[in-house]
Parts: structure tokens; sequence; C-alpha cells
């Protein structure tokens, strides 16, 4: 960079706002596609964050019941989404459910038994890192359930659904695309963060090997559990900003809460990057 492009102290001292930070750096860096876009998903995370609080309080008000569930690939960021979600949500009336492998005692239940316990009460929120939809992929491709368990799943799980719409329960099922080669990127940068290292299970190191076996499975689950009242909502999260936003995009418009009017933002998620299943186009969903 010449030193006429260099950017002094004095240059920062002097910015009141991200526009004139913008300005400032317009010509004199070559970061500034990239701080641009973080600048806008930092306003608008701020923005969708005081509507979720505002829906929050309106579904205590109303004694709502909001399950919201995250499924998808591993590493397709699905706690990252949730984490944004709940951020400044009241923990009070909203709760994370990401359940460890079932006990011996857990295998002998009705598969659903220790999921309803955590079903939302009147007025609260849950979101679902993973939920009953294990049974649906992950399971069958692992080996962890038999081929009659998860036959059995598939009849029951739109019964189990029915049941709950019926009884007033709002499931929101959202379903993170990620592509493979986007998978490996992800992995890679697991393994080699210190920070991150945790996430990488032996599963993981299944994803890729085992690609195919994973759309079979994810193909048959759409085909059997995406239903009127509990449709798949598909996320394409190749660039996380943006798949976040869009999420909480569509989780606020499906509601009318007190002073929606007053969104300061765009509430309607992009239909390029949220969509409902659609069986012709289920073969583009990774």
């Amino acid at each position: 960079m010449s030193k006429k492009n260099n950017i002094t102290a004095e240059d920062f001292q002097s910015i009141e706002n991200n526009s004139e930070l913008l300005d400032l750096i317009k010509d004199k860096s070559p970061l500034y596609n990239k701080v641009k876009k973080t600048l806008y998903y930092e306003e608008e995370l701020k923005l969708l964050q005081i509507e979720l609080v505002k829906l929050q309080r309106w579904i205590s008000k109303e004694k709502k019941r909001v399950a919201v569930i995250f499924e998808g690939r591993d590493a397709a960021g699905k706690g990252g989404n949730i984490r944004r979600f709940m951020e400044h949500l009241n923990p009070r009336s909203s709760r994370l459910v990401a359940l460890n492998k079932p006990t011996e005692i857990e295998k002998g239940q009705w598969y659903f038994q220790r999921y309803i316990k955590e079903l939302p009460n009147p007025g609260e929120i849950v979101f679902f890192d993973r939920s009953w939809y294990n049974r649906a992929v992950v399971e069958p491709v692992m080996g962890f359930c038999t081929e009659q368990q998860y036959k059995e799943f598939l009849v029951q799980v739109p019964e189990f659904e029915h049941m709950m719409y019926e009884d007033g329960v709002i499931i929101i099922k959202f379903w993170l695309s990620i592509t493979k080669d986007e998978q490996l990127k992800r992995f890679e940068d697991r393994k080699e963060n210190p920070l991150k290292r945790w996430k990488f299970s032996p599963v993981d190191k299944q994803g890729q090997l085992l690609w195919d076996k994973y759309t079979h499975y994810k193909a048959e689950m759409f085909s059997k559990t995406h239903t009127s009242y509990s449709p798949w909502i598909m996320i394409k999260t190749n660039d996380k900003q943006v798949a976040r936003l869009e999420a909480m995009r569509h989780v606020i418009s499906q509601f009318d809460y007190d002073d929606k009017q007053g969104a300061k933002i765009t509430l309607t998620p992009d239909p390029n990057v949220v969509m409902r299943y659609y069986r012709s186009s289920s073969k583009h969903i990774d």
C-alpha cells in the first residue's frame, strides 16, 4: 500500500459512524468490501435481535408455545444460528435443547419420550440443536438404530407433530443446507482452531465419506415428514452471516406480534436463501 493510502490514527479519531468509516477506507484499503459486509451484518443482526426480543415478550404475554428445530449436516451452522437467536433473549422464557446420546433407560423408552419433556411450556420459545430427527438421518446412516426402528419413526413422526399442532404448539423446522466443499473447509477449520476442536467428533469424520448416504436418508426424511402443518424450511448456509439473518427473518415473519410495524428493518426473508421444501427441487438441496 502506498504511503498516501495509509490510514492513520488521526483518521480513525475523526470517525463518528460506520458511514464515515466506509468513506475513509473506500479508496485506502483492499478490505473495503469485507468491512462493508461485516458492518452491514452487525447492523442487521442488532435490528433483528431487537425484533426477536419484542417477539419473545409477545410469546410470553400470549402464552404461546414455540419450538424452533435446527437440523442439517455437520458443520452447517446450527449452533452459530441458535447462539445469535438467543443472545439477547430473556433466559427465563427461552431454552436451548441439545441432548446427549440416550441412556440405557432412555433406549428402552418410546423414542419420542425424552423429547416430549423438552417441549415448550406456555409463554416459552425452545431452540433444538438437533431433535427427534436424529432418527431420520444420523442414526440410520451411522447404524445407531435398526431398520425397524427407522421405519416406525417415519410412520409415527407426522402423527406426533400433528398432535402438537392440534394442541397449539408452533413448530418451525429448519434444514441448514451446506455444500460438500464448504463442509470440508469447516471441518479443517475446526481441527486447526483450538477453540473449535471440541466440535470435531467421530461422527463428523464420517460426514464426507458418507455424504451420499446422508443425502439418501435426508431425501427420505423430507418426503415422509414435510407436511402442511409442519413444513421443512430450507436455508442455504454456505454464507454463515447471511444464513443467520435470513433464519431470523423467517421466524419473525411467522408471527403478528406487538409493534411489529415499528421495525426498522426488512422482516421478509430472501427467497433465494430461505425456501419451503419442494419435492421437485429437493435434488438441489444439500
